[in-house]
C-alpha cells in the first residue's frame, strides 16, 4: 500500500520492474512524462489559489466584481486533477482496499493486482472514450459556460480526455509488467 510518501515511481511498495526490454523504456518514458506534467500541475494549483486570492481581494476589499476567477480556478483544478491520475496510479496511490492485501499468499496478490489493473484500465478506457466524445461535441460546437465569461467548454473537457488517457496507458503499461514478468524492485520491498 502506498502513502503516497515514495520519491520515485519505482519506490512504490510492491512495483513490479519491468524485465522486458521495451516495456522498461516505455515505462520509464511514461515516468519522466509524469513528472513533467506534475510539476505543471503544481504550477496550476498555485495559480489557483492566486486567482481566487485575487478574487477575494477585489471582491470584498475593493468592492469590484470579478466574472472569471471561478471558472479560471475550477479549470486549473480540474487540468490538476486529471492531468495527473496516471503519476499516482503510478505510485499506486489510489484509494484501494487494502485489508487483504497482507493476508493474501504474494502469488495470490500478484493475481489480485494484475485483475485489478486490468479492470482499472477497461473503465478507464471508456472513461477516455466518453471524455474525447464530450471534448469533440465541445470543439465542433463551440459550446461555452453560461457565466458572462463563457470560456469554450473544450479546456476541461480536453485536459479530461487527455488525463484519462495517460492513466489509461499506465494501467495497461503496469497490466504488461505483469504479463511480461516482472519482479518486485527492491527498492520497494
Amino acid at each position: 500500500m502506498s502513502h503516497g510518501f515514495e520519491l520515485e515511481p519505482s519506490l512504490a511498495p510492491g512495483t513490479l520492474s519491468p524485465k522486458n526490454a521495451v516495456v522498461a523504456s516505455l515505462t520509464k518514458a511514461l515516468n519522466v512524462l509524469n513528472t513533467l506534467v506534475l510539476r505543471i500541475a503544481m504550477l496550476a494549483l498555485v495559480l489557483a489559489a492566486g486567482v481566487l486570492t485575487y478574487s477575494v481581494v477585489t471582491r470584498y476589499f475593493l468592492k469590484s466584481a470579478t466574472d472569471w476567477q471561478d471558472e479560471v480556478a475550477v479549470f486549473l483544478l480540474v487540468g490538476a486533477t486529471f492531468m495527473t491520475t496516471a503519476y499516482v496510479q503510478s505510485l499506486r496511490g489510489h484509494v484501494g482496499i487494502e485489508a487483504f492485501a497482507n493476508l493474501l499468499p504474494p502469488l495470490v496478490n500478484r493475481v489480485r493486482l494484475f485483475l485489478v489493473d486490468m479492470i482499472s484500465a477497461l473503465f478507464c478506457s471508456f472513461f477516455s472514450w466518453k471524455s474525447w466524445t464530450l471534448f469533440y461535441e465541445a470543439w465542433s460546437e463551440g459550446q461555452t459556460t453560461s457565466s458572462s465569461f463563457a470560456p469554450p467548454l473544450w479546456i476541461p473537457y480536453s485536459l479530461m480526455a487527455v488525463g484519462m488517457t495517460v492513466l489509461t496507458v499506465q494501467l495497461f503499461l503496469q497490466t504488461l509488467v505483469h504479463v511480461t514478468g516482472g519482479e518486485i524492485s527492491k527498492a520497494s520491498q
